[in-house]
């Protein structure tokens, strides 16, 4: 057993951002002196009043310096010579760059009257739509030397990374992203235009094919009219962060920071960390970042608002987070998983839409943390993001949203409580529900109120990084999509009507997607001897849909992997859905070796001994 844990922690390195560490663990939080705020010790920019938080968050987020290594040309003038060299950036934020310089260079950056910087942002190092060839003009700042010698000269841009990516990369691309969406779309309105046309011929072929265009085309349409809620800084409902942890030790850390260096009022903020009995080092990481915490950071009051405890066997997900939400002391309860990274404004976003008393959910917005580790996890990026942006958008324009997911989630504590009993004994023909908690919880409130997504609201996931594992959480996903898709049938026609009726398309295009596919790239070639051009372009079109989409909302380089995840679905993953019908009872994570997860690769390995 010692062996299969092993091998699943060494899995392939991850790539993430490396922000710049801060001498203070707890940088965003707010202290119990009531003198450090964030509003305090950042400069708002713009024209905005400096206690209002949209400008802060945004101030914030142009500051937040990344470590880098880059190879950075440098041309400049003085009084009495031009100068062209090469230094080494070693940080950089939106706003300017670290240098590491000669000293001789450094005293003459301190004088020089103009400055240009040459250098490439490499995918990985900045958030997603940064990635660029940069020239762009900076001033001189400020000089250190550190206790090696090595000299490090302060640099800021003259206009923020952001602006000049909108000047010199993102108009041609967001142009060309908005002229493609326009004709991908009118393609695809055509040529239902012609299914109706041939309705006549095979109704069920055709049908199915005007519900699908119907219903993605529905789902961007909505979505580019949803908002966000906006921000008052004075709605700030007590909130209890439940963390459940299975064999998290590589991620739990980071977490549990996450959670806890939150810009929130520190009496209505507390973090409750349940370990599912966890056979790694989990326990041991989450003991020593909480006692790392409160013995550096003595001003936060960590002893009554931070707390972890252990169940007394592995009992499952949903047990842990039902233990976290009886010990909660407030009225907000937030669901993270172990391997995601909150936003320090997450928390003060997510919890804007309990504004409406009738809010019983909602969902914050899902990126991938480790985006540019290979193809795969670039793929998974896109898919996310539209899955959020466009897909949860739309239903929360109508309060509808199906699925409050597991990596950022908030609920009023009391619809929790009163729905646990069901949640926590629910089964499937006659099996326990071991997964799908979050879709599970969602239908619960459901059935009886609203459900919102925020995407200001914003965590950091980490998603598989082999297409073994990827293909076993794809599969454990599809399980619970049926099993909730069909319970959430029984009451979705009590929404409104067109959220209820895009809810019945959304789980019969998916259903009926397998056969489709078979008689377009199999019986029409064999029994008609055409070759089925029309419906490879109409994937082919929304497929581009998606992509064009990601380019220019998301303005990332990863877009053209949306492509290929399509591809990836009509080829591999549109299969599982029959699959996940016949073997429901299953009860493996495959992200993680659940006792479950052990005991399949153990029985696996004592059938290849006995075969060998």
């Amino acid at each position: 057993m010692k062996k299969l844990l092993q091998q699943e922690i060494k899995e392939k390195e991850d790539i993430l951002l490396v922000s710049k560490p801060d001498r203070r663990l707890l940088s965003k939080a707010p202290d119990n002196e009531g003198t450090r705020t964030n509003i305090d010790r950042r400069r708002v920019t713009g024209n905005g009043a400096p206690d209002n938080i949209a400008n802060l968050i945004e101030t914030e987020a142009m500051g937040r310096r990344y470590v880098v290594d880059y190879a950075v040309s440098i041309q400049y003038t003085t009084a009495d010579k031009k100068v062209k060299c090469l230094a080494k950036g070693v940080d950089i934020s939106s706003t300017g760059m670290l240098l590491q310089v000669s000293p001789e260079i450094a005293q003459d950056l301190g004088q020089a009257s103009k400055i240009r910087l040459k250098f490439t942002i490499i995918p990985g190092t900045m958030p997603e739509g940064y990635e660029m060839k940069v020239d762009i003009a900076a001033k001189y700042v400020r000089f250190a030397q550190n206790e090696e010698g090595k000299t490090f000269c302060g640099v800021e841009f003259a206009e923020t990374l952001a602006q000049y990516a909108t000047k010199k990369k993102n108009g041609y691309m967001l142009s060309a992203a908005a002229v493609f969406l326009f004709f991908i779309t009118a393609g695809i309105i055509l040529m239902r235009a012609e299914s109706v046309l041939y309705f006549k011929f095979n109704k069920i072929l055709y049908m199915y094919s005007i519900i699908a265009a119907t219903f993605l085309l529905s789902r961007y349409l909505f979505a580019s009219f949803y908002r966000p809620v906006p921000i008052d800084k004075d709605f700030t409902p007590g909130v209890t962060i439940v963390i459940p942890c299975f064999n998290e030790e590589q991620w739990i850390q980071r977490t549990i920071l996450g959670c806890i260096n939150q810009d929130y009022p520190m009496d209505k903020l507390e973090v409750v960390v349940v370990d599912d009995y966890s056979n790694d080092r989990s326990l041991e990481k989450i003991k020593e970042i909480i006692e790392e915490l409160k013995s550096k950071e003595t001003r936060y009051d960590l002893a009554t608002r931070l707390h972890y405890i252990q169940q007394e066997k592995n009992a499952g997900k949903r047990e842990a987070l039902a233990k976290g939400a009886l010990m909660a002391r407030h009225e907000l309860i937030v669901f993270v998983d172990s391997d995601s990274f909150l936003d320090p404004f997450a928390i003060r976003n997510v919890v804007q839409p309990f504004r409406d008393t009738k809010m019983g959910g909602v969902s914050g917005r899902t990126d991938v943390a480790n985006t540019y580790t290979n193809s795969l996890t670039k793929m998974q990026a896109v898919r996310y993001y539209i899955a959020f942006r466009i897909m949860k958008a739309a239903e929360s324009y109508f309060d509808a949203v199906t699925c409050l997911s597991g990596p950022l989630s908030c609920y009023r504590k009391d619809l929790v409580i009163q729905h646990m009993d069901a949640w926590l004994n629910q089964t499937f023909l006659g099996e326990k529900a071991t997964f799908g908690d979050d879709r599970s919880m969602t239908n619960l409130i459901l059935k009886e109120n609203r459900t919102g997504y925020q995407d200001t609201a914003i965590c950091n996931t980490i998603v598989p990084n082999k297409y073994s594992v990827f293909l076993k959480q794809q599969m454990r996903w599809k399980r619970s999509w049926l099993r909730e898709s069909l319970a959430a049938a029984g009451f979705m026609w009590r929404k409104e009507p067109f959220m209820a009726l895009s809810f019945y398309m959304g789980v019969l295009v998916p259903l009926l997607a397998p056969v489709i596919v078979i008689y377009n790239m199999i019986y029409i070639p064999l029994a008609h001897r055409v070759f089925p051009l029309t419906f490879l372009l109409g994937l082919f079109l929304m497929a581009l849909l998606m992509s064009m989409a990601q380019l220019l909302l998301r303005k990332s380089s990863t877009w053209v992997f949306g492509l290929w995840f399509c591809l990836y679905y009509e080829a591999v993953l549109l299969w599982q859905m029959p699959i996940a019908w016949f073997t429901f009872w299953k009860s493996t994570w495959g992200t993680r070796m659940t006792p479950a997860d052990i005991a399949e690769r153990l029985k696996k390995n004592r059938g290849k001994s006995e075969r060998a």
